[in-house]
């Protein structure tokens, strides 16, 4: 399924709050109510809308996905973490027990984008080795709830 620049705009929009009435976001858009709940609908039944709060489908989602382990420096977490933060590539951190303290969770439209992403995190102060596992195929994608 092809997007154009509505759609990227109505899923990023949908991102922030799925929740948004319509009329909002076809007020954001510049677009008519009917036309953006037709939209949604389209969007909804082609797979790209998977689930509420917005998950979005295997052709929305970026087309690289990772997982990058960190080990840190005693006491630099908030600083790694300020910097993660700041990695529009980054979707999760989580805190880790065992030889890691960090696992980071990211996605890429490209290799290029990934490797810049990951090329970012090992030159982050405070982080003192990374490695990084490239996710070839989901098998299992269970919502939590």
């Amino acid at each position: 399924m092809q997007f154009d620049e509505a759609d990227t705009q109505l899923l990023n929009l949908l991102s922030d709050n799925a929740r948004a009435p319509v009329a909002t976001l076809a007020r954001k858009l510049g677009l008519a109510r009917t036309t953006v709940q037709a939209r949604i609908d389209r969007l909804e039944t082609s797979g790209a809308i998977a689930g509420y709060t917005l998950r979005l489908g295997e052709v929305a989602r970026p087309r690289l996905r990772a997982t990058a382990l960190l080990s840190i420096e005693l006491r630099s977490g908030p600083i790694v973490l300020d910097r993660l933060k700041s990695l529009s590539a980054v979707e999760t951190v989580h805190t880790c027990s065992g030889r890691f303290d960090l696992i980071v969770q990211l996605a890429a439209d490209s290799t290029t984008a990934l490797d810049a992403a990951l090329d970012k995190i090992g030159e982050a102060k405070g982080v003192k080795s990374s490695e990084s596992l490239i996710h070839l195929s989901t098998k299992l994608d269970r919502p939590i709830g």
